[in-house]
């Protein structure tokens, strides 16, 4: 569970009504004043402080509830840096780069929001991560959707949901194999299941992403320009594709992201350093700073103008933020008073898959987190779905469909800020579109009728 004890037993009304007002708040400032997330957080941490100390919670408590709350993401934080590092390393390696002229050679195809779709679904299911598949194949689509003048809304949102689809099903995934195992399902049983609401989902939205696909002559006219620029880069070699394929074999080993990435990092920097003449000196500050491309192209240094840690300050500033922000939801009693009372009013099969989709669901909106919107929501249903003789199968299935998918649309989270930075698309511009991520809650709660009882 949450490493953080309530200090205060506040009514379910009042809580709802905290829960109304905050979520309205930070979403008028984001929507309405289009700031950045910052500051409305900032003052929602400061407005839970008062309410705290109103309530007689010492300063202290909400203090360690809010530093607790921040510590939880640090192990995602520490993944931020590398992946900085890995997207300026991948592009003078050449990977990138590689990974861009290869999509230019499919664009003409039809259906080019369904083909990155499919293609990140894929890439997302052998790397098992989410954020890794955004960072690689995801920055070379968008890079290619700019460059033939396709909607960067609807190709983020093609990315994010082939990514986040990948992310659920692949047994490599550590949200899959922590919604599996903290209700106690063998980690196959619960991909099979998890494909009856997946499949239909990932179906209808690539009929969707067909239909809205650019008409081909009007939008690939121009590539060939892209593909000229890049090779006047000259990063691009038949080595480039080595880092790729050592994060693929350290993926299927299952060596651990943070190893993986840094070694696939240093790897694209050696290959920069061997087969591009890159300077270490030169490397070490893309390292930070990040990649610029210096082509007489200027849309194509626009595509390889990324990376660096430097890109990642932003989304790990509003991270710290948003968790400290959760940590004083929980401390506060706000957080349990939702969940104790949820799990309370229910009394039908239906009932139940859709307070466990809602729960997940608030606790994203809440504290931005998908790894605690799996813990939380599980350890608070299990007893639940024992009682009324659901399957835990049920269970797990509806914390990958309402709390995983989640995350990436909602603008303070940790997904969606980290989404939003790498590819330069707001959230509130690819929610709309990022349709498997849309559907998956509705396909769960719609199917809740059928969900398995307990054998």
């Amino acid at each position: 569970m949450f490493p953080i004890t309530p200090k205060h037993n506040p009514s379910f009304s009042e809580s709802i009504i905290i829960f109304i007002v905050i979520v309205g708040f930070i979403s008028y400032f984001i929507i309405g004043l289009e700031t950045v997330p910052h500051v409305p957080i900032l003052i929602g941490i400061l407005f839970l402080f008062v309410y705290g100390l109103s309530k007689r919670i010492s300063f202290s408590d909400l203090e360690a509830g809010m530093i607790a709350g921040a510590k939880t993401g640090m192990g995602a934080i520490f993944l931020f840096f590398l992946i900085g590092i890995l997207i300026s390393s991948w592009i003078m390696s050449g990977t990138i780069p590689a990974l861009m002229n290869v999509g230019f050679s499919i664009v003409g195809s039809t259906g080019f929001y369904a083909i990155i779709f499919a293609v990140t679904g894929i890439i997302g299911i052998s790397l098992g991560s989410s954020f890794t598949t955004v960072a690689t194949i995801g920055v070379a689509f968008i890079g290619i959707a700019g460059a033939i003048d396709a909607s960067l809304s609807i190709t983020a949102g093609a990315i994010v949901s082939g990514a986040f689809f990948g992310d659920k099903m692949s047994p490599l995934s550590d949200t899959t194999n922590l919604a599996s195992s903290i209700v106690g399902v063998d980690l196959f049983d619960h991909i099979k299941h998890i494909s009856l609401t997946t499949i239909p989902a990932f179906i209808i939205s690539f009929i969707i992403f067909i239909i809205l696909s650019p008409n081909e002559s009007a939008s690939f006219q121009d590539v060939k320009l892209y593909q000229d620029a890049l090779d006047e880069a000259a990063l691009i070699h038949w080595s480039s594709w080595i880092p790729f394929i050592v994060l693929i074999i350290f993926t299927i080993f299952r060596i651990p992201a943070l190893i993986a990435l840094a070694a696939s990092g240093i790897i694209a920097s050696l290959v920069a350093w061997m087969a591009n003449s890159f300077l270490w000196q030169e490397i070490w500050d893309i390292w930070f700073n990040g990649f610029t491309g210096t082509t007489s192209f200027e849309p194509v240094n626009d595509l390889l103008s990324k990376g660096g840690i430097n890109s990642m300050l932003f989304t790990i500033s509003l991270v710290l933020l948003a968790l400290g922000f959760g940590g004083l939801l929980f401390v506060t009693g706000i957080v349990p008073s939702l969940l104790n009372s949820f799990k309370e009013k229910l009394t039908s099969i239906r009932s139940v898959i859709a307070s466990t989709a809602a729960t997940a669901i608030g606790v994203n909106v809440l504290i931005g987190e998908q790894y605690l919107s799996i813990m939380l929501t599980g350890e608070t249903y299990k007893g639940v779905y024992q009682k009324i003789g659901l399957s835990r199968k049920a269970l797990s299935r509806t914390l990958e469909d309402a709390g995983t998918v989640i995350n990436p649309i909602v603008p303070w989270s940790v997904a969606g800020v980290f989404v939003a930075d790498v590819l330069g698309v707001s959230v509130l511009a690819y929610l709309p579109f990022a349709f498997f991520c849309l559907l998956s809650p509705i396909i769960t709660i719609i199917f809740g009728g059928k969900s398995l009882r307990r054998s």
